[in-house]
């Protein structure tokens, strides 16, 4: 697959504060705001619910703790180019950070990465992991009619990924792609949103693909195991992202 190998860490989005939701799901982390030092990217353990408790970026948030943050869901990118071809279809200006991503990049085609592939990430290692599935307080926050059907049928969902290596970025490091899982088994992180809304010949291919959230395994139940059309289904309100 032809996407870049290289891109640019245009800003490092943090939690400004934790914002109470419309949704009653209490206090929330996405809306993220660019810092201008470097930042350490770690490892933040496994999910556990609980307190708000930090996200993969030292000095982020995450407060939903059942449902975002931990290892396979470290660090959240999104691309500037994305956000530019939402600030046509909203007809406002979306600053990095605005989806609640953790780095706003330029120059990578986040949503066709793929499964498994690594990312040098300013003096980091990171691999991608899964796709960012709109959830009730993505939509409130954005407070857009119909913002997760729309969100889901763009294709455009930014990538979570997770830590191999500590490190730490800021605005104006290099991202690299440094490595690619083998022919055969990819799948590319826009890909992983249309098996999530259905399609069983993607999640087919999807459980196979290395690096991959296990916590897919349990969304591949519900996908294998009922009749599914080759279209994704209606997207569904969600707590997964």
């Amino acid at each position: 697959m032809d996407v870049p190998l290289t891109g640019v860490l245009l800003s490092v989005n943090l939690a400004a504060e934790t914002l109470p939701t419309p949704h009653d799901t209490g206090k929330t982390g996405i809306g993220k705001r660019p810092v201008t030092w470097p930042v350490p990217v770690s490892d933040p353990g496994p999910k556990r619910r609980g307190h708000p408790r930090p996200n993969g970026l030292a000095g982020d948030i995450v407060c939903t703790t059942e449902h975002h943050g931990g290892t396979d869901q470290a660090v959240y990118a999104y691309a500037r180019e994305d956000l530019d071809w939402w600030t046509e279809q909203l007809g406002r200006e979306l600053a990095g950070g605005v989806f609640g991503e953790n780095i706003t990049t330029a120059g990578l085609d986040v949503s066709g990465a793929l499964i498994g592939e690594t990312w040098g990430l300013g003096t980091a290692v990171v691999q991608v992991a899964s796709a960012r599935i709109p959830c009730a307080t993505f939509a409130g926050w954005m407070d857009e009619r119909h913002w997760v059907k729309r969100f889901a049928r763009a294709g455009r969902p930014g990538a979570y990924l997770r830590v191999l290596e500590e490190g730490v970025a800021g605005t104006g490091d290099p991202i690299e792609v440094l490595s690619r899982p083998p022919a055969g088994v990819t799948v590319t992180v826009a890909e992983a949103m249309r098996a999530y809304y259905g399609d069983a010949d993607l999640m087919r291919r999807l459980l196979g693909a290395p690096g991959l959230d296990p916590q897919w395994e349990e969304t591949a139940v519900s996908v294998l195991g009922r009749p599914v059309r080759r279209e994704a289904s209606v997207p569904r309100e969600t707590a997964a992202g």
